[in-house]
């Protein structure tokens, strides 16, 4: 009497499946793992360069100083590395800032990648803008 059953042997000979679907998959798994953590960077270095801008240019439109509005840019934007360097911030208009004119405060950032899988990096740029004389 044949005691063996037929679900068995249908597993048995599906043993090594799962292990070459998951070998398959692995890499695009991972390659889509690698993109949403770098997207996730990006964006937020993205944000830090806009909010950093804002507060830069609140300063200028304020207190008519750049000294102080690049001080600011740099404050707001610490968490970036490396970090922003003054010759990134420009101001427009680059002298005083009368009332009723629109200061406008650029920063562009050279953004390195972290893995290096999708090449070496990419321009980012937070610009904000506001009224001059508070």
């Amino acid at each position: 009497m044949n005691t063996r059953h037929p679900e068995h042997a249908m597993f048995r000979s599906e043993d090594g499946a799962v292990a070459v679907e998951f070998a398959l998959l692995l890499p695009i798994l991972v390659a889509m793992l690698i993109g949403i953590m770098e997207f996730g960077l990006v964006y937020n270095a993205q944000i830090t360069l806009t909010n950093a801008a804002r507060e830069g240019v609140r300063t200028v439109a304020i207190e008519n100083d750049q000294t102080a509005a690049r001080a600011d840019v740099r404050a707001a934007a610490v968490v970036l590395d490396p970090a922003v360097a003054d010759a990134d911030i420009r101001f427009t208009p680059t002298g005083t800032c009368a009332a009723g004119v629109t200061a406008t405060v650029t920063i562009t950032y050279d953004y390195s990648y972290l893995t290096g899988f999708f090449g070496e990096g990419l321009t980012l740029t937070g610009r904000a803008a506001m009224r001059c004389g508070g």
